[in-house]
């Protein structure tokens, strides 16, 4: 699935168009450059699952968690300033990934050997001011 997102008004509809994809709870990585929109787009999903907290980048305490109106949590991580995968160990990232809720990963790379297999991949790439956002 490929979606394109001209102006950040449009990220709501991406938002739900990815999650009609995506069905049941579970780890998502979220993939881009600096800059491309990974947090935006996170916090579109949060709101789209009914997230009463406004999201916000998770980069200095790793993880931000917010809570829908019916009171499950949404886990946001933020990996980019990790050092190595001890950190995330250290947090507890292997129970937030079992705990049977969404949990969006930036920058998914810094901790390879740590993600469940199989998770569905969200790329955003800039081209021309526009987000190309695929999912697969």
């Amino acid at each position: 699935m490929t979606l394109t997102c001209d102006h950040i008004d449009e990220l709501p509809g991406v938002a739900r168009d990815l999650l009609s994809q995506l069905g049941q709870p579970q780890v998502v990585l979220v993939n881009g450059e600096m800059g491309a929109g990974k947090t935006s787009l996170i916090a579109a999903l949060c709101k789209e699952l009914g997230s009463i907290d406004e999201a916000s980048s998770p980069t200095f305490a790793l993880v931000n968690e917010y809570q829908t109106s019916v009171g499950d949590p949404i886990f946001h991580f933020d990996l980019y300033r990790i050092e190595d995968e001890t950190e995330a160990y250290d947090i507890g990232i292997e129970e937030y990934f079992s705990s049977g809720h969404f949990c969006f990963v930036e920058w998914p790379e810094r901790i390879t050997t740590l993600l469940p297999e199989n998770c569905p991949k969200v790329d955003i790439k800039v081209e021309a001011g526009k987000r190309i956002i695929s999912l697969s």
